[in-house]
Protein backbone atom coordinates (compact mmCIF):
# COMPACT_ATOMS: atom_id res chain seq x y z
CA UNK A 1 0.00 0.00 0.00
CA UNK A 2 1.36 3.42 -0.97
CA UNK A 3 2.05 5.77 1.90
CA UNK A 4 -0.16 8.83 2.38
CA UNK A 5 2.45 10.30 4.71
CA UNK A 6 6.25 10.24 4.78
CA UNK A 7 7.66 10.84 8.27
CA UNK A 8 11.14 12.35 8.02
CA UNK A 9 13.16 11.83 11.21
CA UNK A 10 16.65 13.38 11.24
CA UNK A 11 18.86 11.51 13.71
CA UNK A 12 22.22 11.78 15.38
CA UNK A 13 22.90 8.95 17.84
CA UNK A 14 19.26 8.60 18.88
CA UNK A 15 19.55 4.94 19.84
CA UNK A 16 18.14 5.59 23.33
CA UNK A 17 15.11 7.49 21.99
CA UNK A 18 14.13 6.10 18.62
CA UNK A 19 12.44 2.82 19.64
CA UNK A 20 9.90 4.50 21.91
CA UNK A 21 9.16 6.98 19.12
CA UNK A 22 8.65 4.26 16.51
CA UNK A 23 6.49 2.26 18.91
CA UNK A 24 4.27 5.30 19.48
CA UNK A 25 3.95 5.94 15.74
CA UNK A 26 3.10 2.30 14.98
CA UNK A 27 0.61 2.19 17.85
CA UNK A 28 -1.16 5.54 17.44
CA UNK A 29 -1.35 6.15 13.69
CA UNK A 30 -3.97 4.82 11.26
CA UNK A 31 -2.76 6.75 8.19
CA UNK A 32 -0.67 4.59 5.80
CA UNK A 33 2.80 5.97 6.42
CA UNK A 34 6.50 5.39 5.89
CA UNK A 35 9.33 6.49 8.17
CA UNK A 36 12.49 7.91 6.61
CA UNK A 37 15.34 7.87 9.14
CA UNK A 38 17.92 10.35 7.88
CA UNK A 39 21.44 9.91 9.25
CA UNK A 40 24.93 11.28 8.65
CA UNK A 41 27.35 8.43 9.31
CA UNK A 42 27.04 4.62 9.27
CA UNK A 43 28.25 4.35 12.87
CA UNK A 44 25.25 6.31 14.18
CA UNK A 45 23.82 4.24 17.05
CA UNK A 46 20.26 4.82 15.81
CA UNK A 47 20.74 2.33 12.99
CA UNK A 48 21.53 -0.83 14.99
CA UNK A 49 18.84 0.08 17.54
CA UNK A 50 16.18 0.06 14.81
CA UNK A 51 17.55 -2.87 12.82
CA UNK A 52 17.90 -5.00 15.93
CA UNK A 53 14.34 -4.37 17.13
CA UNK A 54 11.95 -4.74 14.16
CA UNK A 55 9.05 -5.46 16.52
CA UNK A 56 9.20 -1.81 17.65
CA UNK A 57 7.73 -0.67 14.33
CA UNK A 58 5.79 -3.71 13.20
CA UNK A 59 3.46 -2.70 10.36
CA UNK A 60 5.22 0.64 9.88
CA UNK A 61 7.75 0.64 7.01
CA UNK A 62 11.12 2.19 7.91
CA UNK A 63 13.80 3.21 5.42
CA UNK A 64 17.26 4.60 6.10
CA UNK A 65 18.37 7.65 4.11
CA UNK A 66 22.07 8.49 4.11
CA UNK A 67 22.74 12.20 4.32
CA UNK A 68 25.22 13.14 1.56
CA UNK A 69 26.32 16.07 3.72
CA UNK A 70 26.43 16.67 7.46
CA UNK A 71 24.04 18.17 9.98
CA UNK A 72 20.33 18.54 10.63
CA UNK A 73 19.56 20.70 7.60
CA UNK A 74 21.18 18.37 5.07
CA UNK A 75 19.55 15.35 6.73
CA UNK A 76 16.08 16.85 6.38
CA UNK A 77 16.76 17.87 2.78
CA UNK A 78 17.82 14.28 2.03
CA UNK A 79 14.53 13.11 3.52
CA UNK A 80 12.55 15.57 1.41
CA UNK A 81 14.39 14.38 -1.72
CA UNK A 82 13.53 10.75 -0.92
CA UNK A 83 9.89 11.45 -0.06
CA UNK A 84 7.07 10.64 -2.47
CA UNK A 85 3.90 10.79 -0.35
CA UNK A 86 1.25 13.53 -0.71
CA UNK A 87 2.24 14.85 2.74
CA UNK A 88 5.59 14.98 4.51
CA UNK A 89 6.08 15.62 8.22
CA UNK A 90 9.39 16.34 9.94
CA UNK A 91 9.19 14.54 13.27
CA UNK A 92 11.55 14.63 16.27
CA UNK A 93 13.44 11.42 17.03
CA UNK A 94 12.74 11.74 20.76
CA UNK A 95 8.99 12.46 20.48
CA UNK A 96 6.94 9.53 21.79
CA UNK A 97 3.98 11.68 22.87
CA UNK A 98 2.64 13.45 19.73
CA UNK A 99 2.06 10.48 17.41
CA UNK A 100 -1.68 10.68 18.02
CA UNK A 101 -2.03 14.04 16.24
CA UNK A 102 -0.49 12.95 12.93
CA UNK A 103 -3.74 11.49 11.57
CA UNK A 104 -5.46 14.81 12.19
CA UNK A 105 -2.62 16.71 10.55
CA UNK A 106 -3.01 14.54 7.45
CA UNK A 107 -6.77 15.17 7.45
CA UNK A 108 -6.13 18.91 7.55
CA UNK A 109 -3.78 18.54 4.58
CA UNK A 110 -6.42 16.56 2.70
CA UNK A 111 -8.82 19.40 3.50
CA UNK A 112 -6.62 21.92 1.71
CA UNK A 113 -3.81 22.97 4.07
CA UNK A 114 -0.38 23.15 2.47
CA UNK A 115 1.29 23.42 5.86
CA UNK A 116 0.04 22.14 9.21
CA UNK A 117 1.96 23.44 12.22
CA UNK A 118 2.20 21.45 15.44
CA UNK A 119 1.71 24.32 17.87
CA UNK A 120 3.02 24.50 21.41
CA UNK A 121 1.45 27.90 22.05
CA UNK A 122 -2.22 27.51 21.09
CA UNK A 123 -4.82 26.22 23.58
CA UNK A 124 -4.11 22.55 24.27
CA UNK A 125 -0.40 22.81 23.50
CA UNK A 126 2.51 23.08 25.92
CA UNK A 127 6.27 23.62 26.11
CA UNK A 128 7.95 22.33 29.27
CA UNK A 129 11.54 22.15 30.45
CA UNK A 130 12.95 24.38 27.71
CA UNK A 131 16.29 26.12 28.49
CA UNK A 132 15.56 29.73 29.45
CA UNK A 133 17.34 31.48 26.56
CA UNK A 134 15.73 29.31 23.93
CA UNK A 135 12.33 29.66 25.65
CA UNK A 136 12.54 33.47 25.70
CA UNK A 137 13.63 33.77 22.06
CA UNK A 138 11.08 31.24 20.82
CA UNK A 139 8.19 32.87 22.69
CA UNK A 140 9.12 36.39 21.56
CA UNK A 141 9.45 35.22 17.98
CA UNK A 142 6.18 33.31 18.11
CA UNK A 143 4.23 36.19 19.66
CA UNK A 144 5.48 38.87 17.27
CA UNK A 145 5.16 36.76 14.13
CA UNK A 146 1.62 35.69 15.01
CA UNK A 147 0.26 38.89 16.56
CA UNK A 148 2.10 41.55 14.56
CA UNK A 149 3.23 39.95 11.29
CA UNK A 150 -0.07 38.01 11.31
CA UNK A 151 1.27 34.60 10.38
CA UNK A 152 -1.67 32.19 10.79
CA UNK A 153 -0.03 30.02 13.45
CA UNK A 154 0.81 30.52 17.11
CA UNK A 155 4.07 28.57 16.71
CA UNK A 156 5.95 29.70 13.59
CA UNK A 157 9.44 28.66 14.73
CA UNK A 158 8.85 24.96 15.42
CA UNK A 159 10.51 22.37 13.19
CA UNK A 160 7.69 19.87 13.76
CA UNK A 161 5.23 20.46 10.94
CA UNK A 162 3.61 18.86 7.93
CA UNK A 163 4.19 20.03 4.35
CA UNK A 164 2.14 19.24 1.27
CA UNK A 165 3.72 17.73 -1.80
CA UNK A 166 3.21 21.11 -3.49
CA UNK A 167 5.37 22.86 -0.89
CA UNK A 168 8.15 20.28 -1.15
CA UNK A 169 8.15 20.20 -4.95
CA UNK A 170 7.63 23.86 -5.77
CA UNK A 171 9.15 26.14 -3.13
CA UNK A 172 12.95 26.38 -3.24
CA UNK A 173 14.78 26.21 0.08
CA UNK A 174 17.49 28.87 0.33
CA UNK A 175 18.45 28.20 3.95
CA UNK A 176 21.41 25.96 4.68
CA UNK A 177 21.54 25.87 8.48
CA UNK A 178 19.72 23.83 11.10
CA UNK A 179 15.95 23.92 11.02
CA UNK A 180 15.68 27.35 9.38
CA UNK A 181 14.11 25.73 6.30
CA UNK A 182 10.94 25.23 8.36
CA UNK A 183 10.21 28.89 9.03
CA UNK A 184 11.38 29.69 5.48
CA UNK A 185 8.82 27.38 3.88
CA UNK A 186 6.16 28.74 6.24
CA UNK A 187 6.68 32.41 5.42
CA UNK A 188 7.02 31.70 1.69
CA UNK A 189 3.78 29.70 1.64
CA UNK A 190 2.12 32.56 3.53
CA UNK A 191 3.32 35.08 0.94
CA UNK A 192 1.89 32.85 -1.80
CA UNK A 193 -1.46 32.83 -0.02
CA UNK A 194 -1.40 29.06 0.47
CA UNK A 195 -3.46 27.71 3.33
CA UNK A 196 -1.78 27.14 6.71
CA UNK A 197 -3.35 25.28 9.62
CA UNK A 198 -2.28 24.35 13.12
CA UNK A 199 -3.03 21.79 15.78
CA UNK A 200 -2.06 21.69 19.48
CA UNK A 201 1.12 19.76 20.27
CA UNK A 202 3.18 18.90 23.32
CA UNK A 203 6.88 19.64 23.81
CA UNK A 204 9.07 18.36 26.62
CA UNK A 205 12.82 18.78 27.01
CA UNK A 206 14.55 15.60 25.87
CA UNK A 207 15.52 12.98 28.45
CA UNK A 208 18.46 11.45 26.57
CA UNK A 209 21.10 12.97 24.31
CA UNK A 210 21.90 16.56 23.39
CA UNK A 211 19.61 18.73 21.32
CA UNK A 212 20.91 19.77 17.90
CA UNK A 213 19.11 23.12 18.17
CA UNK A 214 21.71 25.89 18.22
CA UNK A 215 19.93 29.11 19.23
CA UNK A 216 22.69 31.70 18.86
CA UNK A 217 24.39 30.07 15.87
CA UNK A 218 21.20 29.94 13.82
CA UNK A 219 19.68 33.23 15.01
CA UNK A 220 20.91 35.36 12.04
CA UNK A 221 19.41 32.88 9.58
CA UNK A 222 16.11 32.89 11.47
CA UNK A 223 16.06 36.69 11.48
CA UNK A 224 16.18 36.73 7.68
CA UNK A 225 12.84 34.93 7.50
CA UNK A 226 11.48 36.90 10.46
CA UNK A 227 11.99 40.07 8.41
CA UNK A 228 10.52 38.33 5.37
CA UNK A 229 7.26 37.69 7.25
CA UNK A 230 6.97 41.34 8.26
CA UNK A 231 7.75 42.48 4.71
CA UNK A 232 4.95 40.29 3.39
CA UNK A 233 2.45 41.90 5.77
CA UNK A 234 3.54 45.53 5.87
CA UNK A 235 5.37 46.11 2.59
CA UNK A 236 2.87 44.02 0.61
CA UNK A 237 5.57 42.10 -1.21
CA UNK A 238 4.04 40.27 -4.20
CA UNK A 239 3.78 36.49 -4.28
CA UNK A 240 5.87 36.31 -7.44
CA UNK A 241 8.94 37.31 -5.40
CA UNK A 242 8.94 33.84 -3.82
CA UNK A 243 11.84 31.74 -5.09
CA UNK A 244 10.35 28.63 -6.71
CA UNK A 245 12.09 25.49 -7.92
CA UNK A 246 13.00 25.46 -11.60
CA UNK A 247 10.71 22.51 -12.29
CA UNK A 248 7.90 23.88 -10.11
Amino acid sequence: MAADLDIVIPVYNEGRNILATLQALAREMKTPARVLICYDLPDDDTLPAVRGNPEAHRGLPVEFIRNPGRGAHAAVMAGFAASTAPSVVVYPADDDFNAGILDRMVEMARGGCDIVCASRFMPGGTMQGCPWLKAVLVRIGAFTLHRIARLPTHDPTSGFRLFSRRVIDRIAVESDEGFCYSIELLVKAHRLGWRIGEIPALWFERKHGASRFRVLKWLPAYLRWYRYAFATTFLRRPADTVVMKANG
